[in-house]
């Protein structure tokens, strides 16, 4: 199995204390994504989406861990029920409004991604095969809604590269 960087993010955020939790929470945040020059082609019609997936590396999260105390909540779940970063493979996943590409950088609107961060994959967002009306969500449906940012729960500073995919 080969991984490679394609891309890096770039944000406001430098660490993950006050950074927003999820998207949603991060509404007219702009920032962009550098994309590694071989795949600008591969971006080809990407502008006519409102919405896309960005798909990376939690580069600077702490160790897996199979029980963790999300953002939101103050007692353990299994890190499969949680967004949490420290997972067996830190894997992040955004769903950011895409403003516009130049070149091989897009633009994009409601970031929640530290500054620097590896990406992996781009994806366009599509409601119809995208968005799935869900009755039940485990714990979150028993926390308080609120605006919550990040502290430093699951982050390990960066020092010189970390551990990750590669190009």
């Amino acid at each position: 199995m080969n991984w490679i960087q394609i891309g890096v993010i770039r944000s406001s955020f430098k660490q993950a204390t006050g950074t927003p939790i999820q998207p949603c929470r991060a509404q007219g945040v702009e920032g962009t994504v550098e994309i590694d020059p071989v795949w600008t082609d591969a971006l080809t019609d990407l502008a006519e989406f409102d919405r896309v997936w960005l798909l990376y590396w939690f580069d600077r999260a702490s160790a897996a861990r199979a029980l963790v105390v999300p953002y939101r909540d103050t007692v353990q779940h299994g890190v499969f029920a949680t967004r949490a970063p420290a997972r067996p493979n830190p894997i992040g996943m955004s769903n950011v409004g895409l403003l516009g590409i130049q070149g091989n950088v897009l633009r994009v609107a409601d970031i929640d991604i530290l500054d620097g961060t590896p990406l992996l994959d781009i994806k366009p967002y599509v409601p119809q095969y995208d968005h799935y009306p869900a009755p039940r969500c485990g714990w979150i449906d028993g926390v308080p809604d609120r605006p919550v940012v990040a502290d430093a729960r699951f982050e390990v500073k960066r020092i010189g590269q970390e551990p990750g995919p590669k190009r």
